[in-house]
């Protein structure tokens, strides 16, 4: 944990001094003779004579602002691109959770001819063609959050999904009781992420706790809303339900919406993923268990930083991954100052 503060820490100074560089520098001159003037006017500037350093121009085709980690880490990587990279010039486009759309959106940044595309996909194997033109056009291609495996050209930055599901499923053993019934969201069908957590909860937990009983099973889409209409029809065909286990934190807390305040649930227990900002007062407060965090802050400076290398051509193909660290009642405290001082919390 005081590894994962420092690095938010120094991603917070990099801001700082990013938009302070240059403020504090002045300009003198010296006196010169009239011919010393007359020279140097007509000899080339030094700026005039040394080329214009090269700018690029990046697509972020993310999957949907509506989903409150996909807005918050399109707006993580807005920031770092403003910031720290003035070669790039960033353009986002909305893929609205539709497959259709964001496959046209991709075709478009294609024919625009831009330098690089990075890609949040929203069904994996929906833009997997779409990225294959991509890297045919010989423009540089980045997936992330989900990565689309197996694509020659292409580099990725993501998480390890199953570990994200796996940190809540292993927590989850000692903590859901006996004879638990329960309730399961999950992601989009085909998301890699959707299905890599589910697995994590099936071989982290379900297969090792036969005496748990799933009441329901249920695609959300990574949706609040969507989550508050399942978990509504579950209360009234269930009654009792001693846990929610749900894909990402946005489903979570719409299921936990549905059943706050009422006596029957207030000891319910509900699993998440993303550590949102959301998720972690949830946690702060008593109404939610853990979840796995998903830093949009640390895969925003990757993506920016490996956009960068590609187009620069200091590597040519990468693939990397960052951590996910469980939240629980033990170390929200941490992260919710985490997101007050980044202005994500009022």
């Amino acid at each position: 944990m005081k590894k994962r503060k420092i690095s938010l820490s120094a991603a917070c100074l990099a801001l700082v001094v990013a938009l302070f560089a240059g403020c504090g520098a002045g300009s003198s001159s010296n006196p010169s003779t009239a011919s010393e003037a007359s020279v140097a006017s007509s000899a080339p500037s030094e700026a005039a004579s040394t080329p214009a350093a090269k700018q690029y121009k990046v697509a972020y085709i993310a999957r949907a602002q509506s989903d409150s980690f996909a807005a918050w880490l399109c707006n993580e990587i807005k920031a770092e691109a403003a910031a720290n990279y003035k070669d790039i010039t960033l353009e986002v486009f909305d893929g609205e959770a539709n497959d259709d759309k964001e496959n046209t959106m991709i075709e478009n940044a294609i024919a625009n001819k831009f330098d690089a595309i990075i890609i949040q996909a929203n069904n994996g194997e929906a833009q997997r063609p779409y990225i294959e033109k991509v890297v045919a056009a010989g423009i540089k291609c980045i997936t992330t959050n989900p990565r689309v495996s197996d694509i020659k050209g292409a580099s990725s930055v993501d998480a390890q999904p199953y570990d994200q599901g796996a940190v809540n499923a292993k927590a989850a053993l000692a903590q859901i009781p006996q004879n638990a019934k329960v309730v399961v969201l999950n992601g989009p069908a085909g998301n890699f992420h959707s299905t890599e957590r589910r697995k994590a909860w099936q071989a982290e937990f379900f297969d090792k706790r036969p005496d748990i009983k799933v009441l329901a099973e249920d695609i959300a889409n990574w949706n609040k809303d969507e989550a508050m209409k399942k978990m509504e029809d579950w209360v009234i065909a269930y009654g009792a339900i001693d846990a929610i286990i749900s894909m990402n934190d946005n489903m979570c807390a719409g299921a936990l919406e549905v059943v706050s305040g009422k006596d029957q649930y207030k000891n319910i227990l509900s699993y998440g993923v993303d550590g949102t900002a959301e998720a972690c007062l949830l946690i702060q407060e008593g109404k939610m268990t853990s979840t796995a965090l998903q830093s949009a802050i640390d895969l925003a400076q990757l993506n920016m930083k490996t956009v960068h290398q590609l187009l620069t051509g200091e590597k040519t193909d990468v693939s990397v991954d960052i951590p996910a660290p469980i939240i629980n009642k033990d170390n929200a405290d941490q992260y919710v100052e985490m997101y007050k001082k980044t202005g994500l919390i009022k």
